[in-house]
């Protein structure tokens, strides 16, 4: 234990709790608070008393509270520490600058996912509404986190956000959280290890229709990809409108290197135009990696499947798209209707997470690996060789 006659002691124990303060993770940026600049210093006292004098990046932070208890956990953890108190201050404007600047460092302005990005970039697409893209984009996203990858969703359905509520980031009346601004930079909230963005997150009611036309959806879909700080990914998934619009044209712009997946139902009609979305992405340089049928079948308790919705749009989308490309597109899989996938849903608990061994969840879970396994195309990315 450190005293006023030992300050070589002290010296070494407020070395100590700040290399503990360095496993406390800033739930937002997700770095390690010392890494941020968090911590203005370590004083330790007489008895082994220690101040840590936290600031934080902004007034009103949302995760103030759970940052000042993990510094004073991870302080108090070390041994020879009696007590801790935390003095919290906030940033001056200089600090936080610098603290932006310092993130966004080596990044390019605009976009942030340039096909030079070590970001796979999966667009989830459909051609029409109702055919549960949200909640494959979801499940898929949630899936891949569990494998450990670092993961983001980038809601651009507009019109009809619903993600921020599928992954249970709405509170009872339906509000999702406003993402925290450290200057001009745009803080995700993480729900389930992942990543999310949406405009539901800017609404003030949950009912609000969102009655927008072309260059304000461009002007939107621009800022979640420039201003929105995802920190590194391996993987961004973009939760797309249905049909060929506005914000399809313009994701292709503004990511002509995406990949595309592509959802349907099994019935006929919605192959028919499930295709048409499949389409749009390859004109604008997109590469179609697979097809997802969902609502495939419903399974009886006798073990029987009872197709609602026919058969065979699936496979017969993917064979559509084969056309065009050096290599067939194929059906990454099918995901049966069920009650714990639609029940997930509405609790904001993907089913992966939720019932794993649901038939739904395995099929979902089954879908991520085969994107990873599927890897990541070369199309208009630089392998930064030179010739001599």
């Amino acid at each position: 234990m450190a005293d006023a006659t030992h300050p070589v002691d002290d010296e070494a124990l407020g070395a100590r709790v700040l290399t503990a303060l360095g496993r406390v993770i800033d739930p937002e940026i997700r770095r390690p608070v010392t890494e941020l600049d968090m911590i203005r210093g370590v004083d330790v006292q007489p008895g082994g008393t220690v101040r840590v004098d936290l600031q934080l990046t902004i007034v009103g932070c949302p995760a103030a509270d759970t940052i000042e208890r993990d510094v004073r956990i991870a302080a108090g953890s070390v041994d020879g520490v009696s007590s801790v108190s935390v003095d919290v201050s906030v940033m001056d404007p200089a600090v936080r600058a610098a603290l932006t600047a310092r993130l966004r460092e080596g990044r390019p302005k605009g976009v942030q996912f340039t096909p030079d990005s070590l970001t796979r970039v999966i667009a989830v697409t459909s051609g029409k509404g109702g055919v549960g893209k949200s909640t494959v984009t979801v499940n898929l996203a949630v899936a891949l986190a569990r494998r450990g990858l670092r993961v983001g969703i980038v809601d651009v359905d507009v019109h009809g956000f619903s993600v921020p509520g599928l992954m249970g980031l709405t509170d009872e009346h339906g509000v999702a959280p406003r993402p925290t601004r450290v200057d001009s930079m745009i803080l995700p909230p993480v729900a389930h290890d992942v990543k999310v963005v949406s405009i539901g997150m800017f609404v003030d009611d949950a009912s609000t229709a969102v009655s927008w036309r072309g260059p304000m959806l461009h002007r939107t879909v621009n800022q979640f990809l420039t201003d929105v700080w995802f920190g590194d990914l391996d993987v961004l998934l973009l939760d797309m409108p249905p049909g060929t619009g506005d914000v399809a044209i313009s994701v292709g712009q503004l990511l002509p290197h995406a990949e595309v997946l592509v959802v349907t139902t099994p019935q006929a009609a919605a192959a028919d135009v499930a295709e048409r979305s499949g389409i749009v992405a390859r004109q604008t340089g997109q590469r179609v990696i697979g097809v997802v049928e969902n609502m495939a079948g419903l399974v009886r308790p006798d073990g029987s499947v009872l197709h609602l919705f026919g058969e065979g749009g699936g496979a017969e989308t993917a064979a559509r798209l084969s056309r065009g490309q050096d290599s067939p597109v194929p059906v990454l899989g099918s995901v049966p209707l069920s009650v714990p996938l639609r029940q997930g849903g509405d609790a904001g608990e993907p089913v992966v997470l939720g019932a794993p061994d649901d038939p739904a969840a395995v099929a979902l879970t089954g879908i991520a690996d085969r994107v990873v396994a599927l890897g990541r195309g070369l199309s208009g990315r630089k392998l930064g060789l030179s010739l001599s």
